[in-house]
């Protein structure tokens, strides 16, 4: 579970502690986290985890806590917003950005950190050592660099391919677009259905501000998901009828139909206790 946790505490401050000032007393957490069936055993692990991995600070007033992101976690709740809301992929200058590494084994974690934080990016693994993006992420590529310390491991380059395959084949090699895909249709073929439900028992007045709010942050915590397996691949090199735009519509929809009744809940919940 506590994995899941701190996975779903990510989930509530990108959507909505971030909007109110991005600070929180615990107790409102773990009432929050409570309505998903965390304990609050596995609220206070996950916080204090997601404070010592340097995503959240806290301070006390009395003898109550209150967290809130750090510059860092504030940058990834922004940058995850940014990716999850987009409703259409970007356009692509043409241009390939090669990230080349050799990390010596005595640096293995930081190695598989750099590994995950690459994938988060969007990067793919072209082949051993060598990670490829078409997305303009020299940004991200500095800050990466830095955080780890691993300059002198380190070479990043901008480059054109010329050959002698075509571009779909440099995603075929970094990327699986058809598993990716298969995991866009089944999120649209639960959430579809899920949808049409919602929408009517809210018309219908059958659904409470608390059942909203767990709706739609499951729904949040779910597509949040694909920030760790779709690269964010520019329109020109994805497949003509990609799913991942029929599911970035349906998203949109479904996150607006709740969003009333869960902020209502949220509300109730942190100014009560703030």
């Amino acid at each position: 579970m506590g994995a899941n946790t701190q996975s779903m505490i990510f989930t509530l401050y990108g959507d909505y502690i971030m909007h109110y000032g991005s600070k929180i007393w615990i107790g409102s957490l773990i009432r929050l986290l409570k309505e998903f069936g965390h304990t609050e055993q596995n609220v206070r692990v996950s916080v204090s985890r997601m404070v010592k991995q340097g995503w959240l600070q806290s301070e006390k007033r009395g003898n109550r806590s209150y967290y809130f992101l750090t510059k860092r976690g504030e940058k990834r709740m922004q940058e995850a917003a940014n990716r999850i809301f987009k409703l259409k992929p970007t356009k692509w200058d043409g241009k390939w950005r090669l990230l080349m590494y050799s990390i010596p084994e005595d640096k293995r974690q930081i190695r598989d950190e750099l590994r995950k934080e690459l994938l988060w990016s969007g990067f793919g693994s072209f082949s051993n050592g060598c990670w490829i993006s078409p997305n303009n992420l020299e940004e991200e590529v500095k800050l990466l660099i830095q955080k780890y310390d691993v300059a002198n491991y380190v070479d990043f380059f901008t480059a054109e391919y010329i050959g002698p395959h075509d571009h779909e084949t440099l995603i075929e090699k970094s990327w699986s677009l058809a598993e990716i895909e298969a995991r866009y249709e089944k999120f649209m073929d639960q959430y579809s259905k899920q949808y049409i439900i919602h929408q009517s028992a809210i018309s219908r007045k059958e659904m409470s501000d608390a059942e909203c709010f767990v709706e739609r942050t499951n729904l949040v915590h779910e597509y949040r998901k694909f920030l760790f397996i779709d690269p964010g691949l520019p329109q020109e090199l994805l497949p003509p009828m990609w799913s991942g735009n029929h599911a970035a519509l349906l998203f949109q929809e479904y996150y607006k139909l709740l969003e009333g009744p869960s902020y209502r809940f949220f509300e109730e919940i942190f100014h009560a206790d703030n």
